[in-house]
């Protein structure tokens, strides 16, 4: 993905744009959470596992890729689940894709602090990292949950 800005001398510069891809796997009405371990600004705090597309790379290949290194399990891709979302000053776009485990295989903490897996109605029982809150209400729907009330309902 490129995008372009314009310098202070009006010429237009080109830069790309990291994609980071998450899996929303879902399994039994729940989708699983992990708990990062690491960087100390963000351990604890909770993500849809995935990380980056390789140059070369398909976005869903990418996440296979991922969730075997993270989680030890194979996955199924589906659909996306949201919008884009920006990261990183804008060097980064998140893009969240439901899954499915096959195989029978279960999730391992591999690279974190701990797994859980969340109905609906316990999604906000974590704290989530901020790229990953856009994506937790999108996913709502998916979970058979109905939309939360907000301001004016």
């Amino acid at each position: 993905m490129r995008t372009e800005r314009v310098s202070g001398d009006g010429q237009a510069e080109r830069r790309d744009v990291r994609v980071v891809v998450g899996a929303a796997i879902v399994a039994g009405g729940r989708v699983l959470a992990c708990a990062r371990s690491a960087p100390p600004e963000v351990a604890g705090r909770w993500e849809f596992p995935g990380g980056k597309v390789e140059p070369g790379e398909s976005e869903t290949a990418a996440l296979v890729r991922e969730c075997a290194e993270e989680l030890a399990v194979r996955v199924e891709i589906g659909d996306r689940v949201g919008r884009d979302v920006r990261m990183a000053h804008g060097r980064s776009v998140l893009r969240v894709y439901a899954a499915r485990l096959v195989g029978g295989d279960q999730p391992q903490a591999l690279e974190h602090a701990a797994l859980r897996w969340l109905s609906a109605d316990e999604l906000d029982t974590v704290e989530w990292l901020p790229a990953d809150v856009p994506i937790v209400a999108a996913l709502r729907p998916l979970l058979g949950a109905p939309r939360s009330p907000g301001p004016g309902d």
